[in-house]
């Protein structure tokens, strides 16, 4: 049985403000063990973290302005959480 693992960071906890994801992470298990397939992005936004929101988030300043913008990696994240072990 393949199971996978995911951990988002984002900007704030509202998308319906424009509160974005910016780092994805995924682990495969499949039988309960650890396959040593994962998956990793750091994503841009396009916008600061909310100071305010719950966690103590704080402005990333431009630090993930090189990174690819969501759009960019949601293919690859679509093709490894669609994979069949």
């Amino acid at each position: 049985m393949r199971q996978l693992v995911l951990d988002t960071e984002t900007t704030g906890l509202n998308a319906r403000t424009g509160d974005r994801i910016i780092e994805i992470g995924c682990v495969e298990l499949v039988n309960r063990r650890l396959t040593g397939n994962n998956l990793h992005f750091y994503v841009n936004p396009g916008r600061d973290s909310d100071p305010g929101r719950a966690g103590g988030a704080r402005p990333d300043h431009g630090i993930l302005s090189d990174k690819p913008k969501f759009a960019d990696i949601a293919a690859e994240l679509r093709d490894f959480v669609a994979a069949r072990s």
